[in-house]
């Protein structure tokens, strides 16, 4: 593989209007977010996997949760909130197909306390 270049399918345009959405709701855009959230040149011009877009999504929106006052940060941008419902919904599609097993043994090693169902 090339330097610099992706190493899996780029992330869709929703997911990558997402990512842009919830930069900009932190004061930032790709370029200006570098460093502050540790993309590579790649990503500060907007290029991602699904796998990297998906994580960053995460992680911003856990930063997002835990927003100045404790209140999450509320977006009000149309494409923003059609990619997020888009999202959630191919998250639930995908959970539901996961053996509840390897979703425990996940849990467990984020450190989560699972109990089994009686």
């Amino acid at each position: 593989m090339s330097f610099g270049q992706q190493s899996g399918p780029p992330a869709s345009a929703k997911q990558v209007a997402l990512i842009l959405s919830l930069l900009n709701a932190d004061g930032f855009d790709f370029a200006t977010a570098r460093h502050r959230h540790g993309l590579t040149q790649r990503q500060a011009r907007g290029k991602f996997t699904i796998g990297e877009a998906a994580e960053l999504i995460d992680r911003l929106q856990a930063e997002a949760d835990g927003g100045v006052d404790g209140d999450p940060i509320v977006f009000n941008d149309p494409v923003a909130i059609k990619a997020q419902d888009k999202i959630d919904t191919q998250r639930a599609t995908l959970l539901r197909g996961i053996p509840a097993e390897a979703l425990a043994d996940e849990l467990q090693r984020r450190g989560w306390a699972v109990i089994p169902p009686s």
